[in-house]
């Protein structure tokens, strides 16, 4: 590790673990998530994580999972949310400076009349559904009334989101962001500005549809300044891997990747490291946890994944540079044992790791997402922003 240019690190690769929380938060009574515990529940249930490469970065000491007797060589401590919710917009924009202090409109009993008279009116289309439904069982059942109508399913969740699916021969995906996009603009506006309208594609027949990697996430615009677009104004990079683009609405983002997986999202890191990534910050986000695992309560399939994330990312390890900063953490939690479908109100992991690190660096219990972004905008000698606090010191 050397001074570049007055930064301690040249660049910085933040992977958010979508989902993968380390136990309830300390508020977590008020999400009605007391007791939710994503990693630890996994574990108590189906035996150890095989996770050699995020023990060594001290996993076992901040999550509460079986003790090894590994040698501890990272970054390691806990993060608890600031924002008020518990889904992927809030938790991504608490990490880059902008804490969720209202919360965003959530629809428990589906959306209103005159919102779903606005959506008929606006994209021409009616629709199926329009309740609180998991995106698999509605599709499921849905699924052979759409190919017959025509119609878009409509459904939303615990979390602030217009999701609209389609299979994608009976609505053409170009057809299917079109109306998105109006939905987003002309629809979900106002006191009804949810977090996120999720194009949700899939494909199959009765019995056997299955969704898609062509989901486009349309998000709210942030309200404030990011900590991105306060490092892009300063000439650095700030790549975004995976939905990380649809996340911030693409503001202060100078390169976006979507991906199709998680592995996918972690060949394209390491792509990129070797490529045309040279200063500042790449974001990753690592979605399936959360998608395919967590929301479908997937215990087996979420220890897997953690599993195979794991290997790949040990072989990550040796492609750092001496002037990088590798930062792993999440967005919020999805316990796999947890009641319902939703998201949990959860502390995240902070790990760390830099090359010629020969001694754990224990961070504590961080108050706020946000110390992450601090932390970035610190190092690279940007404007900080009001909201965290920069663990940047106890690295040296």
């Amino acid at each position: 590790m050397s001074d570049i240019g007055g930064a301690m690190f040249k660049r910085i690769i933040l992977i958010v673990m979508d989902s993968v929380g380390i136990g309830h938060a300390p508020d977590a009574a008020k999400f009605n998530n007391e007791g939710a515990n994503t990693i630890g529940h996994i574990e108590s249930t189906l035996g150890p994580i095989h996770c050699p490469t995020l023990r060594r970065l001290g996993l076992g000491h901040i999550a509460d999972i079986t003790k090894q007797d590994d040698m501890i060589n990272g970054i390691f401590g806990r993060l608890a949310e600031k924002s008020l919710g518990k889904d992927t917009t809030s938790g991504h924009w608490e990490l880059m400076g902008l804490p969720v202090n209202v919360p965003f409109p959530t629809y428990y009993d589906g959306f209103p009349a005159d919102l779903m008279e606005a959506f008929t009116r606006e994209t021409g289309y009616g629709y199926l559904g329009n309740e609180v439904a998991s995106g698999t069982e509605i599709i499921d059942r849905l699924g052979p009334e759409h190919i017959r109508t025509g119609k878009p399913i409509v459904y939303t969740s615990a979390d602030s989101v217009f999701q609209i699916a389609a299979h994608e021969e009976v609505i053409p995906l170009n057809e299917l962001y079109r109306i998105c996009d109006i939905t987003r603009n002309k629809v979900c506006i106002n006191e009804h500005y949810v977090g996120r309208v999720i194009a949700r594609p899939f494909l199959g027949t009765e019995g056997n549809f299955t969704r898609t990697s062509n989901r486009h996430d349309y998000s709210r615009l942030p309200d404030g300044t990011l900590n991105l677009e306060i490092l892009k104004a300063a000439g650095y990079q700030t790549i975004g891997i995976g939905k990380i683009g649809d996340i911030y609405a693409q503001v202060g983002i100078t390169d976006s990747y979507p991906t199709k997986s998680n592995s996918h999202g972690m060949n394209m890191l390491a792509h990129l490291m070797n490529e045309s990534f040279k200063s500042g910050l790449c974001m990753v986000n690592l979605v399936e946890f959360d998608s395919l695992y967590g929301h479908r309560r997937d215990v087996n399939g979420y220890k897997r994944e953690i599993e195979f994330f794991d290997y790949q990312l040990g072989g990550l390890l040796p492609l750092l540079d001496e002037d990088d900063l590798l930062l792993l953490t999440a967005d919020h939690g999805n316990d796999p044992t947890w009641e319902g479908s939703d998201h949990t109100r959860e502390l995240v992991p902070l790990l760390g790791y830099y090359k010629g690190l020969t001694r754990p660096i224990h961070i504590g219990d961080r108050s706020s997402f946000a110390d992450v972004g601090q932390t970035i905008l610190e190092n690279f000698h940007c404007p900080l922003s009001a909201h965290g606090e920069s663990f940047l010191k106890l690295l040296r």
